[in-house]
């Protein structure tokens, strides 16, 4: 454990975030330090491997955690900040991941969420109200015949054992929401173009990497049709920006319980609808037609399967009728900021 504190603070805003070495968490971090409606935050920071404390924390504790383990788990409840105010759960084993590997999938997507439920039951904040618990599921909930455009009302069938520990655990969020023993909060989340960094083990990871990797001067590929002439191309997907997405992370912790429907807390983020065609195009008309040389085709029919599984078309009301926001303009302008920051160094 690693404490980054300061003295002078009386914050009761005390924010834990499990996953929070991975990219996502990482940048909610930073976020928090400066959102107007969690003034001097106290972050708790939980990861597999020690994250690190975002620049300029005054109040971080780090802790490298077997998110696995209900002890270990009990321990980022217990810190010397006080019971936390609002959980970010963003920690999991990814698509591709959970499939090769079941028995890690069912442990870390299904059991280990069903502890930090737990714990999360047993306390109550400072003020004596239920921790926020913010859950972060997926689009692979979604599977089967499915309608044109998914509403909030569309049912959820998963045709991958990762839609199945993210539905499962979502089902757990919200039993222990009816039952108030936590106030939760479950965000299924659009596929997040462009993430940097290397690529992970999620089945659509390339859905970033055929714009990162060209934009960084290496080589791609695109496990989704044999060439840039390929129908296989015209496979869509349901995206949204980093930056939007981040946003709307914040957000969700404060929307209050009494506007999500009184059946469910689910709510799937507002983003817009591209294909891997349009993500090229994308990716010519800002960085030129060179940079589509670095992208190699080598069709994964496993890969096509499951995410053109996932649903493309959402209907966006419900999220924005939260108060949640969505990017605008599509892909260009999302592949222009990613440039913009590689050439920054930022990326």
């Amino acid at each position: 454990m690693v404490d980054a504190t300061a003295n002078g603070s009386s914050s009761s805003n005390v924010v834990l975030i499990t996953g929070a070495a991975g990219w996502l968490g990482g940048i909610l971090a930073s976020e928090l330090l400066s959102d107007p409606k969690t003034p001097n935050v106290k972050l708790i920071l939980a990861d597999i491997v020690e994250p690190k404390a975002p620049k300029g924390a005054k109040h971080a504790l780090t802790f490298k955690a077997d998110l696995t383990n209900p002890e270990s788990i009990s321990t980022l409840y217990d810190t010397e900040f006080g019971t936390p105010d609002t959980v970010y759960c963003f920690h999991g084993i990814m698509s591709r991941g959970s499939e090769d590997d079941f028995d890690l999938g069912l442990k870390v997507n299904i059991d280990s969420i069903r502890y930090m439920l737990e714990a999360a039951r047993k306390r109550k904040t400072a003020s004596g109200e239920l921790i926020k618990f913010i859950f972060t599921s997926s689009l692979a909930v979604y599977g089967g015949p499915l309608p044109h455009v998914v509403d909030i009302h569309t049912i959820a069938t998963p045709e991958g054992a990762y839609g199945m520990g993210k539905l499962s655990s979502e089902l757990l969020v919200n039993e222990y929401s009816r039952r108030g023993f936590v106030d939760g909060r479950i965000l299924r989340l659009p596929t997040i173009v462009v993430r940097p960094g290397v690529p992970s083990a999620a089945t659509s990871a390339f859905i970033s990497g055929i714009i990162r990797e060209p934009l960084h001067g290496v080589e791609a590929i695109c496990p989704v049709g044999n060439g840039l002439d390929s129908p296989e191309l015209e496979l869509a997907a349901w995206v949204a920006s980093p930056e939007i997405t981040i946003q709307n992370f914040v957000i969700a912790k404060h929307i209050p319980k009494e506007k999500f429907l009184p059946h469910t807390r689910v709510a799937y983020l507002p983003g817009f609808t591209t294909t891997v065609r349009e993500e090229l195009e994308a990716l010519a008309t800002v960085a030129g037609k060179d940079a589509l040389k670095l992208v190699t085709f080598k069709d994964d029919p496993t890969n096509r399967r499951i995410v053109s599984s996932w649903p493309a078309r959402f209907n966006n009301e419900y999220p924005l009728s939260l108060g949640f926001v969505v990017d605008q303009g599509g892909m260009v302008p999302i592949v222009q900021r990613f440039k913009d920051a590689v050439e920054a160094g930022l990326a």
